[in-house]
């Protein structure tokens, strides 16, 4: 357990590098790949030449004899939510950091990319239940207490249920968001909730996975536990089968998760713990404008 002075150090240590991040590499990245998504009716106003005829006000044009159209005008306010797998495999990381230290930074910066474009932020921290929920804010008072949390919240579930957390999510936010979802999706059965939160926000995967999760290294005979379900078993690393089933077993889960953010119309990120997070991050951005 860290210490109320080793947190607010990480807390502002997390604060400069994310707002170093966001006024040096997404200045404007953000802005362009997320705004103008969302469009609000104005007014309306006698039709122009030129004037899109799909958005002619037919009830308004009979009142008055010639025709109108409807002006809109770019949302501006945005909201992000932040979907958190907060589950005992998160913890696990062989090289530069966990999956949980890499996801905490990424929302971080995230984070504070939206409230320095005055939009809200929200958590939903799950396991194989919903763990925490923190409704959508502005300000950096906000961003603080979701890092602090982020980095000291302790899950009461082992396991993942995606299926719940994406219903959940469905269910409780209302207004149309961005919703960026961070997990190493080792579950499945949650291609339908994705669906329907798909046609109603911008979903966003974040696979944050270990190149151990891919392969095993040859050591032998080890003892090994499941982190989720708490369950060991002794496995010899050195055997063939055993190395091609691991690495099948990953490939499966890979392409399923790939397949069910493609039937929802979602993208899907891939970072590694031992890869730079931000260069993934701006390449998706600077896709998106």
């Amino acid at each position: 357990m860290l210490t109320t002075a080793e947190i607010l150090k990480k807390v502002r240590e997390l604060e400069i590098k994310s707002k170093k991040l966001t006024t040096h590499l997404f200045t404007g990245e953000y802005h362009s790949a997320f705004k103008g998504r969302g469009m609000l009716f104005k007014e309306v106003r006698e039709y122009q030449h030129g004037d899109d005829t799909r958005f002619i006000d037919w009830n308004v044009s009979a009142r008055f004899g010639h025709p109108y159209s409807k002006l809109f005008e770019e949302e501006r306010e945005l909201t992000m939510m932040l979907l958190v797998d907060i589950s005992a495999s998160s913890l696990f990381g062989t090289v530069h950091a966990s999956k949980k230290d890499l996801i905490t930074e990424v929302c971080a910066v995230l984070a504070f990319a939206a409230v320095n474009n005055n939009d809200k932020v929200g958590v939903i921290f799950f396991s194989d239940k919903i763990e925490f929920y923190i409704p959508p804010k502005k300000g950096r008072e906000h961003v603080l207490y979701i890092v602090r949390e982020l980095l000291t919240i302790e899950p009461k579930g082992r396991g993942t249920d995606m299926n719940s957390a994406v219903r959940f999510f469905t269910s409780t936010v209302k207004q149309k968001s961005i919703a960026f979802i961070l997990s190493d999706f080792m579950t499945d059965k949650y291609d339908d909730p994705l669906r329907v939160a798909g046609n109603k926000h911008d979903v966003i995967g974040i696979k944050v996975y270990d190149k151990m999760d891919m392969q095993l290294p040859k050591i032998g005979l080890v003892q090994v536990e499941d982190a989720e379900t708490g369950m060991t078993e002794w496995i010899d690393t050195d055997d063939s089968t055993v190395q091609y089933n691991y690495a099948m077993q990953f490939n499966q889960n890979e392409e399923a998760c790939r397949n069910s953010f493609k039937k929802a119309g979602a993208n899907l990120l891939y970072i590694r713990t031992d890869e730079d997070y931000v260069k993934v991050l701006q390449k998706f951005f600077a896709q998106r404008k």
